[in-house]
């Protein structure tokens, strides 16, 4: 039995996949220089990135989609590494 690879030598870059990973839920675990207007809280306390009626993350552009806010981004957006296992997985089940 023969168990089918995935192709993923496709040229993976943020610029060519649309932000999938700015759907995901961003927990803001540490200090991060996040501007204000970009954080939602919960009834505990707890902070997220903002996400609007589309689903993106508030620090999204739309029309570039790229972060307005790289500089500044959190912690887990720095260590979500473009190419990776995860990446690869978001991409997919978004494109």
């Amino acid at each position: 039995m023969n168990i089918p690879i995935k192709d993923t030598s496709t040229d993976v870059a943020c610029s060519n996949c649309k932000a999938c990973c700015c759907r995901l839920e961003v927990l803001l675990i540490c200090d991060a220089p996040v501007p204000e207007k970009f954080i939602s809280r919960d009834e505990y306390g707890g902070e997220t990135m903002l996400r609007l009626d589309d689903g993106w993350c508030a620090a999204l552009d739309r029309d570039t989609f790229m972060c307005t806010i790289y500089e500044n981004r959190p912690w887990i957006c720095r260590e979500f590494e473009m190419g990776s296992y995860e990446c690869i997985e978001e991409r997919t089940a978004c494109l």
